[in-house]
């Protein structure tokens, strides 16, 4: 949604938010957050009982069963008694929202027995607990402006919905680009809904600051809105329960970014959470806490690459002197072949079917220390040289084996959006690709585990892969083994539990590097050799030579080469 639109509000059909539940037995999407998380979050919006929150409108857009509710209310109620006022059934300061009639209902209670036991009536505060939590999809609702948005979004992958509630999501929310996870609307909404002195705070998934799809969000961000503070939990739980996403905490308002504190907790304790509230509201020195100030803050849609600003500042001096890993438009980076079916695309040797359908392959699992041990692996080739699907006609045996599995096949996107080419794998293969020269990245590791294929596999879609014509591989993949090359990644890369670091296309492609004609012949040959030898403290100091530094800002991250 843009600053200046605005939908009607409509009301679609329950069957579409069927997410399913996790495996731990939650609903999908729903995470718990610890009460001390969300007193530091209603700090950070401001709704602090000093205030007359009477006088504030509060929205809470996906309230669950109310964790944040009874700490509002109990807010709510402490700033009442301080100026005397009692709440009356118009009294309208807080909405809130949730999708789920029994989250609705666990709500409405919770909050029900927070005003009674603040010395509300029962009546009244029934009567209020019916206003102020909604069953309603708070995307899809029109709302007005608000002092104070709080809350933790729902985690849950675009892909996860059904087709009809997606396409009107994408046609209001400008940020739901690419795979975007569902809570990048909820702070699209939610920002748009502020006062002009309003704040949004949030705690959910980092991933939107630095990856491809948060790129539109960020710019909305950066062109009408100021950056209040961010807090990075990595090395924390702020949840009840486990989530994979790395979370962090936000607080933005209406305006333009200029000096932005940055907070890194170590544990999220109510000693850290109470610490940084004391601090931002001026009342306390800051002590124990890991922070920096960002003077300046990121514009447009650049990624925010947070840490040490003297990090920064390396990493922004390298690139301006260096170009990206593809920018000669001879090297590139790829993911390998997706099928869609591993079960059944993915075959040994003694499969019948015809042999010039047989690709090689390489999995993850096929490479140990630095080295390719085949486990006899072959994808299924389903296009001819043209590029085109295969006649099947040709190919009895094959035709055959997949008529076989043709049930297994048909639950496939892929071959319900293209049924004249049902059997086709979702990336085409390219048989020419084995016998090429292309260095091997697995997608989620701590450090980069960068292996050399010299031609004899195809790469499988957990594996990336760089094939160049103006660099010796070799030199190349001792530069990408580097710590050196490690630090590109690990500014932009999200991170996953255990601190490892998704080393996807697009945080490859951020790496820079030095023309191949300015490394010197002899250094160019030690890291080949280092390169052979995975001689990782070798390569990092002759990568150093390579790009003209002396040293690199420390960073922390699990050494996984081998």
């Amino acid at each position: 949604m843009s600053q200046l639109q605005t939908y009607l509000p409509i009301q679609m059909p329950k069957e579409v938010y069927a997410y399913g539940k996790r495996s731990s037995g939650e609903t999908h999407g729903v995470v718990l957050t610890k009460p001390h998380i969300v007193d530091l979050i209603l700090d950070l919006a401001g709704y602090t009982p000093d205030r007359d929150l009477t006088k504030l409108r509060l929205l809470e857009p996906s309230c669950g069963t109310g964790a944040f509710l009874v700490r509002i209310i109990e807010r709510l109620l402490a700033s009442a008694r301080r100026r005397g006022i009692k709440l009356t059934p118009q009294s309208d300061c807080i909405t809130a929202f949730d999708i789920d009639p029994e989250h609705v209902e666990a709500s409405r209670d919770a909050v029900e027995m927070a005003l009674k036991d603040g010395g509300v009536s029962g009546t009244l505060a029934r009567r209020l607990a019916e206003n102020w939590v909604k069953e309603g999809d708070f995307l899809l609702a029109s709302l007005e402006q608000y002092d104070a948005v709080v809350g933790n979004p729902p985690y849950i992958r675009i892909e996860q919905l059904s087709p009809k509630l997606q396409a009107e999501y994408r046609r209001r929310y400008v940020s739901l680009f690419d795979r975007a996870d569902l809570y990048i609307a909820f702070i699209e909404y939610g920002l748009n809904l502020l006062k002009p002195s309003g704040t949004l705070s949030f705690v959910c998934a980092d991933r939107w600051i630095l990856n491809r799809y948060g790129a539109p969000l960020r710019r909305i961000i950066a062109d009408r809105f100021k950056v209040q503070c961010y807090i990075d939990l990595h090395n924390t739980s702020p949840f009840e329960s486990e989530v994979i996403a790395y979370p962090a905490i936000f607080a933005i308002s209406p305006g333009k970014s200029s000096s932005v504190p940055v907070f890194q907790f170590q544990n999220a304790s109510p000693e850290e959470c109470a610490a940084v509230s004391a601090k931002l509201a001026g009342r306390t020195p800051l002590t124990d806490l890991t922070s920096f100030c960002y003077e300046t803050w990121f514009t447009d849609d650049e990624p925010w690459v947070l840490g040490h600003p003297d990090s920064l500042k390396v990493l922004r001096q390298l690139e301006a002197r260096l170009q990206p890993l593809e920018a000669d438009g001879q090297t590139k980076v790829r993911i390998g072949v997706a099928t869609g079916n591993d079960d059944v695309y993915i075959v040994t040797k003694d499969a019948d079917i015809e042999k010039d359908r047989l690709v090689p392959l390489v999995m993850r699992s096929d490479i140990e220390v630095g080295k390719i041990k085949s486990s006899g692996h072959f994808v299924i080739n389903t296009f001819n040289k043209a590029g085109q699907i295969l006649d099947l006609a040709k190919y009895p045996k094959l035709k055959r084996y997949l008529h076989k599995h043709n049930a297994d096949i048909m639950r496939r996107h892929v071959a319900q959006n293209n049924v004249s080419s049902w059997f086709r794998t979702i990336d085409r293969v390219y048989p020419e690709l084995v016998s090429t020269q292309k260095l091997l990245i697995p997608d989620i590791a701590g450090a980069n585990e960068v292996v050399l294929d010299d031609g004899n596999f195809y790469p499988h879609h957990n594996l990336y892969y760089i094939t160049s014509t103006s660099w010796d591989i070799e030199v190349l993949g001792g530069l990408l083994s580097s710590k050196v090359a490690l630090f590109f990644i690990w500014s932009y890369a999200v991170r996953m539990h255990g601190n490892y670091l998704r080393f996807q296309a697009q945080y490859l492609r951020k790496i820079r590097l030095p023309a191949p004609k300015s490394i010197p012949n002899g250094l160019a040959k030690s890291i080949k050799t280092a390169f052979r030898k995975r001689d990782f403290a070798a390569l990092d100091n002759l990568s150093l030579q390579a790009y003209g530094l002396k040293t690199l800002p420390e960073f922390d991250f699990v050494d996984t080469r081998h």
